[in-house]
């Protein structure tokens, strides 16, 4: 081989090496820069669906709604999370500093991402230590916009949260970012935020903590169970020196200040933020109720609402009181009972109780409840009555029993008769028959217009006897229709929410007065005039909260109970407040008080006069509106009221004391007596009544034929219940003949 031919292998064998060099040199240049455009597109990818980081809504964290009572105490919050924010100046500067020593030392240097923190970290990691990467804006980045990624222990994860926390840094300051985290960060004991935990450890504001307190808990958040203070109390001291050891090293505190509080034992004071029943319970539950009407729950629960509420907490605690004092005073455990007190003039609610205990039942009873109010229903038929312009002066045959219809038969509570009475006096002792009477005669859509007018939202079904009662109501509707009658026909919906602000104190609500003029003064007016006869008049079936009354105030309001005593009610109101109360089981059943049937009397009338004696005590007499507008009436007689006589309206009758007979369920009396009229027994026969051509009473559904003579009808009972057939229209007895001018006994007076 020539010397031309070996310098030329030569020569192509280094060609080849300096080619393959360069070629592998310009290959892993071309991967290198294909795998940083993969990388920069995978990133760009991971970067696409990104939240809405640029909002400041979204770094807010769960806030609890805040529920004030009327003198603007905290008496309920709403939380999904136990959390208090609190600003820069409301935290003391030991939390401040101790914070930034131990979980993020360049916090005030870098930009969000800390490449020497990672470098740290990772040399840590590598000597068998343990020391996070992420900045304090990496971790509230974390915990607020990708809360919903910070488990995910993946890369795409951790590149999406060092970007968002470089833009945050861009729009945020080192001291708002700082506070954020504060007020995010969990501390352990289901306690979010410097301030809930300096609560729930030290029952203190975070202003208020020591050196070694706040170092306590400025070690927690690494690990809240391991270092739980109230469980592991070593490793959570061992943790609190060691951020007094950064605090140190940093140069936030002296040697001195180090060694005094770490020599300081652990002493904790466990608080609560506010007990999660509330102060009030059933009022705030109430409340709650209200607010997810208008609002998500989210916001309820998490939006850091402020709700200012009408409760005031002296009348609350009167009320509570009055229905507990008495309830244990009846000795049954398993009676119930139920207030509700709304201020007519604003038709704010003052005080609520739904029950005797939230603990042990939750289901609001002023609200929910459904119970049937019985005769104070028939305050609705009082003003449908008026209103069609029945006098309250009618005369109305009130005995009993009594066929109303041909399918309702009635009867008075005790099955008592009345006799031929006035609507206002069959008010005042609860009158079935009479009630039932003016029912048919007026139309029970006007009641139940009445009762809609007047504040009650339920269904109510248009049938006479709904003026008994039949259909429940709320104690909450109950009192809210009785305050349009206080304050002379002008109507307000119940209000239990005044304002609400939004986190930032901004007005989101705020109510307006709306009243309306439902019923006419004058109806208003009559109204009451004839329900204070229900406590005044010695008749009236709530006499007993007249001599209880220690307040100078006019009061006016009606006895319910429902059928086999089931539910006793008084609802019943002055000037300044109209107040519902409810007794009897949360499971229907018969009432008994001390061995026998319940009545009002005994139960509702006696808590809501302690009611009234609290809440009204010292207050300035007012009168209940008055006004010169007349009720049109319309003659008596033009009123068909079954089993009344239209003589009975004839204007003979010129006076109101009622004589009692004193015969047997079968006996039989006859009398007479210038200006009165005889009142039957207990199923007894009546006397006569009128003046000199009075009219004699006819029997009580005797047998046997009657006749009447020129003035008056015959009178003599022989039978019990008997169908009659006399003469002249009447239900004469026996065979006798009266003219009105007999004697006899007039009894005792009603």
């Amino acid at each position: 081989m020539s010397v031309r031919t070996r310098r030329a292998r030569k020569h192509s064998r280094t060609h080849i090496i300096g080619f393959g060099l360069a070629g592998v040199l310009g290959f892993i240049a071309l991967l290198f820069i294909a795998l940083a455009v993969s990388v920069g597109t995978l990133v760009d990818s991971w970067l696409q669906d990104l939240p809405d980081y640029n909002s400041a809504d979204a770094y807010l964290v769960s806030e609890p709604t805040q529920v004030y009572d009327a003198n603007n105490n905290v008496i309920a919050e709403y939380y999904l999370q136990n959390r208090r924010s609190v600003t820069k100046d409301q935290v003391s500067p030991y939390v401040l500093e101790g914070t930034v020593d131990t979980e993020d030392v360049r916090f005030y240097q870098h930009n969000g991402v800390d490449p020497q923190g990672i470098v740290r970290a990772v040399l840590v990691t590598f000597r068998g230590g343990s020391e996070g990467a992420s900045t304090i804006t990496q971790q509230l980045v974390r915990n607020t916009v990708l809360s919903d990624e910070q488990f995910e222990q993946t890369l795409k994860r951790k590149v999406r949260e060092a970007y968002i926390a470089i833009q945050m840094e861009k729009t945020y300051s080192k001291e708002q970012i700082l506070m954020m985290y504060l007020n995010t960060i969990y501390y352990g004991h289901s306690a979010y935020g410097i301030q809930a935990a300096s609560i729930t450890y030290f029952n203190k504001d975070a202003k208020d903590l020591t050196l070694a307190e706040a170092a306590l808990l400025v070690g927690l958040p690494q690990s809240p169970s391991y270092y739980d203070p109230t469980e592991n109390p070593e490793a959570a001291i061992q943790r609190r020196n060691t951020v007094l050891d950064r605090m140190l090293t940093a140069g936030d505190i002296t040697q001195e200040e180090h060694d005094e509080a770490q020599s300081e034992p652990l002493t904790l004071n466990q608080g609560q933020v506010i007990d999660p029943q509330g102060t009030y319970p059933y009022f705030t539950d109430y409340v709650k109720s209200l607010l997810l009407q208008d609002f998500d729950q989210d916001t309820v629960f998490q939006g850091g609402l402020k709700v200012y509420t009408t409760l005031d907490p002296n009348m609350q605690e009167a009320a509570q009181d009055a229905v507990e004092n008495r309830l244990s005073s009846f000795g049954n455990a398993e009676l119930d009972s139920a207030l509700v007190a709304v201020e007519p003039g604003t038709g704010y609610i003052k005080a609520m109780v739904g029950g005797r205990d939230y603990s042990s039942n939750q289901y609001n009873l002023a609200t929910q409840a459904e119970r049937q109010p019985g005769s104070s229903f028939k305050a609705f038929t009082l003003v449908a009555a008026l209103r069609a312009g029945m006098s309250p002066d009618i005369y109305i045959n009130a005995n009993s029993p009594m066929q109303i219809t041909s399918t309702w038969k009635v009867q008075n509570f005790g099955n008592y008769s009345y006799g031929t009475i006035t609507l206002r006096e069959a008010t005042a002792r609860s009158s079935n028959t009479a009630y039932g009477q003016v029912a048919v005669a007026i139309g029970a859509d006007s009641i139940v217009q009445a009762a809609k007018d007047m504040g009650v939202d339920v269904d109510l079904p248009s049938y006479p006897s709904i003026t008994l009662g039949t259909t429940g109501v709320p104690p909450i509707q109950m009192a809210e229709a009785y305050a349009t009658l206080a304050t002379g026909g002008v109507h307000r919906d119940t209000v239990a929410i005044t304002k609400i602000e939004d986190r930032n104190g901004n007005t989101v609500y705020e109510h307006e007065d709306n009243p309306e003029q439902t019923v006419d003064p004058a109806v208003a007016q009559t109204a009451t005039d004839v329900l204070e006869g229900v406590i005044t008049s010695g008749n009236g079936t709530a006499n007993v909260v007249n001599g209880m009354l220690g307040i100078n105030q006019p009061v006016a309001g009606k006895t319910g109970t429902s059928e086999d005593y089931r539910d006793l009610w008084f609802v019943g109101y002055s000037p300044q407040l109209s107040v519902a109360v409810w007794c009897g089981y949360r499971q229907e059943a018969t009432v008994y008080i001390h061995g026998t049937y319940g009545h009002p009397y005994t139960t509702s009338c006696l808590i809501w006069a302690d009611f009234m004696n609290s809440a009204l005590e010292g207050v300035d007499r007012q009168e209940f509106p008055k006004t010169d507008e007349k009720i049109d009436y319309k003659s008596s007689s033009s009123f068909n009221l079954k089993n009344t006589y239209i003589s009975d309206n004839s204007g003979t009758q010129s006076s109101t004391t009622y004589g009692n007979e004193s015969s047997g369920t079968t006996g039989s009396e006859d009398g007479s007596y210038s200006s009165g009229y005889g009142n039957s027994g207990n199923s007894g026969n009546s006397g006569s009544y009128g003046s000199s051509s009075g009219y004699g009473n006819s029997g009580s559904y005797g047998s046997g034929n009657g006749t009447y003579g020129s003035n008056g009808y015959g009178t003599e009972s022989s039978g019990n219940y008997g169908e009659g057939s006399g003469t002249g229209g009447g239900y004469g007895t026996g065979s006798g003949t009266g003219t009105g001018t007999g004697t006899g006994s007039t009894g005792t007076g009603y």
